[in-house]
């Protein structure tokens, strides 16, 4: 059981790892909604 708990991230760990997903996932939900009122023009053509 000691070699489990020696080898398990601490809560400062696992909170660094939630925020490398969560802060780029709001930037990319961010941009979306910024950029749903773009004109025809100035959107991607990339299909």
């Amino acid at each position: 059981m000691v070699f489990i708990k020696e080898h398990l991230p601490d809560s400062f760990e696992l909170f660094c790892a939630f925020l490398s997903f969560f802060i780029p996932f709001v930037v990319y939900k961010v941009n979306r909604l910024a950029h749903r009122g773009d004109p025809p023009w100035k959107k991607d053509q990339s299909s």
